[in-house]
């Protein structure tokens, strides 16, 4: 929505036949691209608190006010910084492949692996109106659940509980990427009243890929059970 509002403002200023102010010659062209690929550098460096107009302005080498001929503000600046880092393309090979499974499997491993990547984007997501690629994420993974033989009346349970499995693990990863000493310090040893966390050592296991596809695993195994059955 936040591009459909700022390309309306250019567009708007063009059939005024104003220009925007011209920028340094030591700069490249100011353009809506550059600001949002500028926003996300600054979001992987210093996070949400750390995006400010002013920030922004600097890095780009321009004024404050040159940045409002592409974008109404900061609000739509974060809208499209965490569109940008969540497109999806996957391969063809993927796309429409005929193991629904292997689609689901690839388009959320794709997915926590952007946000992995943009940790400030999983606190974005959770309060930010949904743009186009989070959009076309979700479309794909609706049509594909339907492929599944998941019926309309239960797919958007389906698509819910795989999007709050999604969040769920992801913010997890990024929470304990923050306290791994602690984590260690905090596993239960022999002896304490926590046996069963002291022998599957719980705190200590690291393996998060793997721990994330087995139980994506078994939710696919709740969500299109007809299919399951078939594929035995």
């Amino acid at each position: 929505m936040a591009a459909k509002r700022s390309g309306a403002q250019g567009k708007r200023s063009q059939r005024m036949g104003v220009e925007p102010p011209p920028q340094p010659n030591s700069e490249p062209a100011l353009s809506l691209d550059r600001i949002v690929l500028t926003a996300v550098e600054l979001l992987d460096a210093q996070g949400v608190d750390g995006l400010t107009m002013r920030r922004l302005a600097d890095r780009l080498g321009s004024g404050v006010m040159s940045l409002y001929w592409h974008v109404d503000n900061k609000e739509s600046v974060f809208d499209l910084a965490l569109d940008s880092v969540l497109g999806y393309r996957g391969s063809p090979q993927i796309v429409g492949a005929q193991d629904w499974r292997t689609e689901i499997i690839d388009m959320l491993e794709d997915w926590r692996a952007s946000m992995l990547r943009h940790p400030w984007s999983v606190s974005l997501l959770s309060s930010r109106a949904l743009g186009p690629n989070i959009l076309s994420r979700l479309e794909l993974l609706g049509k594909t659940l339907s492929r599944a033989g998941v019926a309309d009346a239960d797919l958007n349970v389906a698509i819910w509980s795989l999007w709050n499995y999604l969040m769920g693990a992801t913010i997890t990863r990024t929470s304990f990427d923050l306290s791994g000493g602690d984590r260690a310090a905090s596993q239960p040893r022999a002896g304490e009243p926590y046996p069963t966390i002291e022998r599957s050592r719980l705190l200590c296991d690291d393996d998060w890929i793997g721990i994330f596809r087995k139980g994506l695993d078994a939710l696919l195994v709740g969500l299109a059970p007809s299919q399951n059955r078939s594929l035995k």
